[in-house]
């Protein structure tokens, strides 16, 4: 991806230099929300609990980054600032409005965001309480190590995804969903969450396509990057691995092939109205 030397986002809040307060000062509610998030994004709840309860209460640590984590960290930025241009441009032409951007906040291993108690272990996540991207940038090593997704625009992928989600907060979808979410059952629920997802990964397509068009950014193989790195965190994929079987009713983020249909679908059309994931019969 074309970055270097283009103009970074002022909306990021970068804590990496302070791990943060651990969780001692969370409380009860904090830690079922966080809970819950973790299990929406397709994570461990026990071994988010496991990680939490080894840590120290309401200590304090430092941490200094390194010169490849303060590229990584400008990398962010840039991909950001793309996202805040595309969108204010999108929301313009398809809505008749302005796009209120988020903030993205980098740390390092764990801190507090407006959904609770924010995790390494938990991965990149939106908080729509505080219209918040959160991100520890070892994800990226995650990418290329654990996940087999290496390449800048596989993270760009996932920092678009989480920006789709902010898009879809600011659409009123996220609400929507949650009202409907409280007359569901389990597998209902964990059906809508794919749903949702499969959006954001449309929403992350529609971004590049227009990037693209606006700055022209991608490289040759970026979009492989991208697509490597949604076929590497679909949910077959993930629990096969970790499992030796797949249980699709508990998918919450959709199949390898559905997350990089829908993402390519986004890059292919570049068109807003084309990303309805609610109303199609088959993802």
């Amino acid at each position: 991806m074309e970055w270097k030397g283009r103009d970074q986002s002022s909306n990021v809040d970068d804590r990496r230099r302070s791990t943060g307060k651990t969780v001692g000062g969370l409380g009860c509610l904090g830690t079922i929300v966080m809970l819950l998030l973790v299990w929406m994004l397709g994570g461990d709840p026990l071994q988010f609990l496991q990680q939490v309860g080894t840590q120290s209460p309401q200590t304090q640590q430092t941490h200094q980054p390194s010169a490849a984590e303060d590229e990584l960290a400008q990398f962010v930025s840039v991909v950001l600032k793309d996202t805040e241009d595309v969108w204010s441009k999108l929301f313009r032409e398809n809505y008749g409005r302005e796009y209120i951007k988020p903030t993205l906040v980098m740390f390092t291993g764990s801190t507090q965001s407006g959904c609770g108690f924010a995790s390494s272990q938990t991965g990149p996540f939106y908080c729509p309480a505080d219209n918040k991207l959160y991100i520890d940038l070892s994800f990226y090593q995650d990418l290329k190590n654990k996940f087999k997704a290496p390449g800048d625009f596989a993270m760009a992928y996932v920092i678009a995804h989480e920006v789709g989600h902010h898009v879809q907060n600011l659409l009123g979808i996220h609400e929507q969903v949650q009202s409907q979410r409280r007359r569901l059952s389990e597998a209902q629920n964990n059906q809508m969450s794919v749903r949702v997802e499969l959006q954001a990964d449309f929403l992350a397509g529609v971004w590049a396509h227009h990037a693209q068009k606006m700055k022209s950014i991608l490289e040759p193989g970026d979009i492989e990057e991208a697509l490597n790195a949604a076929n590497s965190i679909g949910d077959d994929r993930l629990q096969r691995q970790s499992q030796g079987h797949v249980t699709p009713d508990s998918f919450t983020h959709g199949t390898s092939a559905q997350r990089m249909k829908w993402f390519k679908k986004g890059f292919d059309t570049g068109d807003v109205t084309q990303g309805n994931t609610f109303n199609t019969g088959d993802l």
